[in-house]
């Protein structure tokens, strides 16, 4: 595979995407599913990258919304006054190892 035609910015964004593991890729799928972000494929979706701001750019009424799902999906129950919550929803990475601890 030849990354000639690649500007060295592209190369690395191409290198430092991560794959996601089937656990990542269930969430990525919820979260779709549930903020009805149509334009997006979870295989699009660094499970590093920031759920909020500069990553996916959700806001605090998604947050209430993918908390809903979770629930319904998992029947795990998030609260905004849980000491970790900004750590928990920090990325899909961070999301699902919480999801799949508390199962």
């Amino acid at each position: 595979m030849s990354f000639n035609h690649l500007k060295y910015t592209d190369l690395e964004e191409y290198l430092n995407m991560a794959e996601l593991s089937p656990e990542e890729l269930e969430v990525a799928k919820l979260i779709i599913d549930t903020l009805n972000l149509e334009d997006l494929t979870p295989e699009e979706i660094d499970p590093h990258a920031p759920l909020f701001r500069d990553g996916l750019g959700l806001d605090s009424i998604d947050a209430l919304e993918l908390s809903l799902g979770i629930k319904q999906q998992y029947g795990i129950q998030l609260k905004a006054d849980d000491a970790n919550i900004a750590n928990i929803f920090s990325s899909i990475a961070k999301l699902s190892q919480y999801i799949q601890a508390n199962r």
